[in-house]
């Protein structure tokens, strides 16, 4: 069945997500690997995707941990190194959709403040049909209640919502919903499964 819509997931698909690696280079991957074990900085940040306040999060957290409060926040204030590069051929593909006519959605875990800072840098993040951001839901990937307000908003059946994510959780959720998905493990398998569908050509694929 020929999509209605093509669903984007941002970090990893769009634009780097790699904390872990900011940290190995700033701080070196031991010391990393050390905080990591004594500050679960993912639960911080899915605080910050539910819609908690973005710099007051992260600075309450720092205060918890002494021995840790510069690095972790280091989370707010190079937070775009931490989300960085763009994955350019993701982005044109965002784009060839587009010009075709082919609504595109995002579907993202991403706080409020941040995806407002976020999008100050990479413009195409402005660029969708509907943006749906975890922080203005209050609710995250993979809990079905995300992808239900999603299918009420749009008004799209679920076979005919084409998405992609880099996670096998989030996929898994939405393949359970009736959603047609693509495991995203590159830009490269994306587009071909883009002109596997007929929403793009090979030449709009590039």
């Amino acid at each position: 069945m020929m999509p209605k819509a093509v669903i984007f997931d941002i970090g990893n698909v769009l634009i780097e997500w790699q904390p872990e690696r900011f940290y190995d280079r700033v701080i070196g991957a031991a010391r990393r690997t050390e905080m990591f074990a004594e500050v679960d900085l993912h639960a911080m940040n899915d605080k910050v995707d539910l819609g908690h306040h973005f710099t007051e999060t992260i600075y309450a957290t720092a205060e918890k941990y002494p021995n840790w409060r510069n690095e972790v926040r280091m989370w707010h204030d190079h937070w775009i190194e931490l989300a960085s590069p763009a994955i350019d051929r993701s982005v044109r593909l965002l784009r060839a959709l587009r010009t075709r006519n082919v609504p595109v959605f995002s579907l993202t875990n991403f706080g409020i403040q941040s995806f407002d800072y976020a999008a100050t840098h990479y413009p195409f993040l402005r660029e969708f049909d509907r943006q749906y951001i975890s922080g203005h839901m209050q609710v995250i990937k993979p809990d079905p209640r995300i992808y239900q307000m999603v299918e009420d908003d749009c008004g799209i059946a679920p076979g005919e919502l084409l998405f992609t994510d880099d996670r096998t959780d989030n996929i898994d959720m939405a393949r359970q919903r009736g959603w047609q998905t693509h495991l995203f493990t590159g830009p490269d398998g994306w587009a071909a499964r883009l002109v596997e569908t007929g929403l793009l050509n090979e030449e709009d694929a590039q």
